[in-house]
């Protein structure tokens, strides 16, 4: 892998509304310690050595105004470019790829929704796409034990069983992917649709999930326990707690 190719490039889908924190601005733009949580998840991809291109993947109707917002908050000598994205999480990543030079070789998706992801997990997934894996997802091991149980809607749920806790990981982001690897099941995917109409297609929740449906292999890295994502209002309270710690010790 050449020198050009080994900088990795990060695209971060921003275009969904996020309407689990309750209504108002689009997840991405709602703030944490007085800024949008995109910003804080862009500035987190910048400050890796590892990283030399972010491309954003903006609400349609939205790309001037994060343009604007990513330039006032001191991103603007940042090599950052700002597409519009689509109506899905996959659209976006898809559309946010076709931005990225085709010189580049490693491509990081990133969400914009898990603002303090620290910079030595960017250096970790990109370090180990460039030492040959095709597909790499950090993540933490679980606390809780967990059950798989029979959907039953506004019942009891039937547990059917308890998987090994030992063997399971939650996953987070930024996800690591060869270039031609993201773009390859991507394309396979977007054919997937248009033969099938969309029906009948498994969820696929994370790029890694669309590299295992079509027979990639994927590694896991370590996360960190600060890279979780903003979803839900406790979420964010949380959020604003490590914030504030980094913030008094000078580590933000």
């Amino acid at each position: 892998m050449n020198a050009t190719a080994a900088v990795a490039a990060a695209v971060v889908p921003a275009a969904g509304r996020g309407e689990r924190l309750g209504p108002g601005a689009p997840k991405a733009l709602r703030e944490l310690g007085g800024v949008p949580l995109l910003v804080h998840a862009v500035r987190a991809l910048t400050r890796s050595r590892a990283v030399g291109l972010v491309v954003v993947a903006a609400p349609a109707d939205g790309v001037a105004e994060v343009v604007a917002l990513l330039d006032s908050h001191g991103l603007e000598g940042k090599d950052i470019r700002v597409v519009a994205g689509g109506a899905t999480r996959q659209e976006s990543v898809r559309l946010g790829l076709a931005a990225i030079p085709a010189e580049v070789g490693i491509v990081l998706v990133h969400d914009a929704a898990r603002p303090l992801v620290p910079v030595e997990v960017v250096d970790a997934v990109a370090s180990a796409v460039r030492a040959g894996a095709e597909a790499v997802v950090p993540a933490v091991p679980l606390a809780d034990t967990v059950k798989r149980v029979e959907p039953v809607a506004g019942g009891p749920e039937p547990v059917l069983d308890t998987p090994d806790r030992a063997t399971l990981r939650a996953v987070q982001t930024p996800q690591g992917f060869r270039r031609e690897t993201l773009a390859g099941v991507h394309a396979k995917a977007l054919a997937e649709e248009t033969a099938q109409d969309g029906a009948g297609l498994p969820p696929v929740t994370d790029d890694a999930g669309l590299v295992e449906r079509f027979g990639g292999r994927v590694v896991v890295v370590p996360g960190h326990e600060e890279a979780f994502k903003v979803t839900r209002p406790l979420d964010l309270v949380l959020a604003e707690a490590v914030l504030a710690r980094r913030r008094a010790a000078d580590a933000y």
